[in-house]
């Protein structure tokens, strides 16, 4: 089994959806990180890498001891398919670590074309037995990433029974989609974007009514609330309490999901697995996950949490709201700290008295209070309410540089 960045055989694999993400989830203890290339990837809302950026990342990553992984998991059709020798070609001049592919003519393709590059079976390949991953790792895969819809029992299963080179990666915190391992055809039946292209418009999270074709105009809540109902709309995942059994069935890759959300989303997720993965293999037989690790990932937006198909055969849906649960605002990043001054670069606005939260690259987030703003010309001010401004603010306890400093709503 591999070792990896932190010398454990355990990977914590967090989401980039572009440079920000990317260098938030190195910074904050990610033993690598998956990205897109401006096509094939899944998630066409971010903004993506060009190729010199891919170039970039991978020197990123590798000289903090980091993998870069990039995903080619779309559906192509006869149109794309030609333009896949090509892309494949550059990632493997480019030096990138893995490709993730959901399709085995791409898996041919990769193969054949990207020859340095280890090949990743996507989720959306339906990977839920482990024939078909010996199938797949005997066509050349190295790492498979699991069905959501398997059992801490299936995964164990599938380890005993594979080959121990065989890498297995399963999702672990984001959003879960309604459909079989992410294979759905709402959003290109009700709107043409095609989510198996990376297009999804999400429509499993809109809100439904029951409508009855003699009385037109009239519509109906499926469950009498007022508000009407989110039928298809999944619970976000979260298993940040079940470390031990994670990687005691097996799991090679603890994956995060989220290529379409922010830099400090990455940073938050990336730090919360780090620290309890790294604390888990301190002490294996006194492992307890500290409350603060928890509460961490109520710091970020979410929908209502639960545990997938882990633990049984219903996640359950979200019927009562098909938003976000958002009780924290980033309000600056710590560009440096030094003498007694934190140097920062305002994200949103605060003011001299509130008290924020600061979370370190490392270690346990903190709280300092605001006394005094100094703006970029060096005068005194009682809030900062410019993005991007450079300040100053007195601070007598050392802010590691690249914190993000936040305040609860």
């Amino acid at each position: 089994m591999p070792i990896f960045r932190y010398n454990h055989p355990t990977e914590v694999l967090a989401p980039c959806g572009e440079e920000e993400s990317l260098d938030a989830a190195l910074r904050f203890g990610a033993d690598a990180v998956y990205l897109a290339g401006k096509e094939f990837g899944m998630r066409t809302a971010s903004k993506n890498f060009d190729n010199d950026q891919i170039i970039s990342a991978v020197k990123k990553a590798h000289a903090v001891g980091a993998k870069l992984y990039v995903t080619c998991n779309t559906v192509p059709d006869n149109k794309e398919i030609c333009r896949l020798p090509q892309h494949f070609e550059f990632l493997n001049s480019a030096g990138v670590d893995a490709v993730i592919v959901a399709d085995i003519g791409v898996m041919d393709l990769a193969k054949k074309y990207a020859p340095n590059v280890d090949i990743h079976m996507s989720t959306q390949t339906g990977i839920m037995n482990y024939h078909t991953a010996n199938t797949l790792y005997n066509m050349g895969a190295n790492r498979v990433v699991l069905a959501r819809e398997l059992t801490f029992e299936d995964i164990a299963e599938i380890r005993a029974k594979v080959p121990k080179e065989l890498e297995i990666e399963c999702f672990v915190q984001g959003a879960m989609c309604v459909s079989f391992s992410g294979r759905c055809l709402i959003s290109a039946y009700m709107t043409g974007r095609d989510a198996n292209r990376g297009d999804c418009a999400q429509p499993c999270r809109w809100k439904y009514h029951l409508y009855e074709e003699n009385r037109p105009g009239q519509f109906f809540p499926v469950e009498q609330d007022g508000d009407g109902t989110y039928l298809y709309n999944s619970r976000d995942m979260c298993m940040i309490d079940y470390i031990p059994q994670l990687i005691e069935s097996g799991i090679t890759s603890l994956k995060i999901e989220g290529r379409a959300k922010s830099a400090y989303y990455a940073a938050v997720t990336t730090h919360a697995y780090r620290s309890a993965v790294d604390l888990y293999y301190k002490d294996k037989q006194g492992y307890t996950l500290p409350a603060w690790i928890g509460e961490e990932l109520n710091k970020i937006s979410h929908r209502e949490y639960s545990t997938g198909f882990f633990l049984g055969k219903e996640p359950g849906q979200v019927h009562s709201n098909g938003g976000y649960i958002r009780e924290y605002d980033v309000v600056a990043i710590c560009d440096s700290w030094e003498n007694g001054t934190a140097y920062l670069t305002q994200k949103n606005k605060f003011s001299v008295g509130e008290q924020l939260d600061v979370l370190p690259p490392m270690g346990e987030s903190f709280k300092i209070t605001v006394d005094e703003i100094f703006n970029h010309n060096g005068e005194s001010v009682q809030s900062a309410p410019h993005p991007m401004e450079k300040l100053t603010v007195p601070c007598a306890v050392e802010i590691p540089a690249g914190s993000f400093i936040r305040r609860k709503r």
